[in-house]
């Protein structure tokens, strides 16, 4: 009975291991989707950040350009 007993409880810990064991394999696809999601938003900032800085420098020439034109009138 005994045996009985221990085998039990065997098999519970190991459906529990098997268990914690698929939701660890869950969470680490998660977190390897988060990062690549992550790698996306970081590139697309960074081009969000460079197209706002050209559009500074433009703005500025155009600004510049406009007020000496308007100077000259």
């Amino acid at each position: 009975m005994s045996q009985t007993t221990s085998s039990k409880r065997l098999q519970q810990t190991q459906a529990q291991v098997d268990e914690v064991v698929g939701i660890m394999r869950t969470n680490v696809e998660k977190v390897l989707e988060r990062d690549q999601k992550l790698s996306e938003l970081d590139d697309r900032a960074d081009a969000l950040q460079q197209g706002a800085s050209q559009f500074e420098q433009q703005a500025g020439k155009l600004k510049r350009k406009y007020w000496w034109k308007n100077l000259k009138q």
